[in-house]
């Protein structure tokens, strides 16, 4: 028996498990519990292992068993899983998660010995080509990807980053909820534009401050919302010069 915990926050739920002496093909079991109908049903299971270089260990799977370098949700659950479990105790306020984009800083505030939320330091978006990776005829590594794509008929104004994993935003007219953002995502996410294939983020400009984003995440489909692809929005929508420096996104899971 694999005990586990399922975990929430902001509509992302993930499988959490304890993964320390524990032999499985967890690309497998991802996809079998992550299944609605016949298994749990999640947007994929984060696992802990132990870490040479961090208090712990994060690996995450997507629900078509692929791995993913971070997730800015995921990392918050597995927080609370870690630290709720006794399994690690944060250390001055700080607890120090190594996952498949480096170390990660989380702050999280807890009551009653139990995690209430957690803040995390995700990094500096990064605009460069090469980073992301992405492979686009007539951009050099170097440039700072914007483009133009056509999928299913829509003309989509593409902007590249990456906040520690892949996204392609596009920053439209049409009201987002209107959007085919499954049929259009899932050819986005595996064209051969992008190596790693990649998360993709729809996004309308409400004001200086203030935009809505729907999101599909790479190996998993649409989701309620995602830790980086929030700020990824926000970062786009920045680079762009459509907001300021501090921005609220409206997804369907929360603010």
């Amino acid at each position: 028996m694999l005990p586990f915990v399922k975990l929430q926050g902001a509509g992302n739920d993930y499988i959490a498990i304890d993964g320390r002496n524990k032999n499985y093909d967890w690309n497998q079991l991802s996809i079998d519990m992550s299944k609605p109908a016949f298994g749990v049903g999640s947007d994929g299971i984060v696992v802990v292992f132990d870490s040479d270089v961090a208090d712990t260990r994060m690996r995450i799977y997507n629900p078509d068993g692929s791995e993913a370098e971070i997730s800015g949700n995921g990392i918050r659950l597995f927080t609370k899983f870690v630290v709720d479990q006794g399994i690690v105790s944060p250390k001055d306020g700080i607890l120090k998660i190594e996952t498949g984009d480096g170390v990660k800083t989380v702050y999280p505030s807890i009551t009653e010995n139990k995690v209430v939320s957690s803040k995390v330091e995700m990094g500096i978006p990064n605009f460069i080509s090469s980073k992301i990776p992405i492979s686009v005829p007539g951009i050099n590594d170097d440039d700072k990807p914007k483009f133009q794509m056509e999928i299913l008929g829509h003309k989509l104004d593409i902007t590249c980053l990456s906040v520690g994993n892949p996204h392609a935003v596009c920053i439209m007219d049409q009201n987002v909820d209107d959007f085919p953002l499954v049929e259009v995502g899932t050819l986005v996410e595996k064209h051969e534009y992008f190596p790693n294939r990649i998360n993709f983020e729809i996004v309308n400009i409400i004001s200086r401050d203030k935009i809505r984003a729907r999101i599909f995440e790479r190996g998993a489909g649409e989701t309620l919302s995602s830790g980086t692809g929030s700020p990824a929005s926000a970062s786009a929508s920045r680079y762009n010069g459509f907001v300021d420096d501090h921005v609220e996104v409206v997804l369907d899971g929360e603010i």
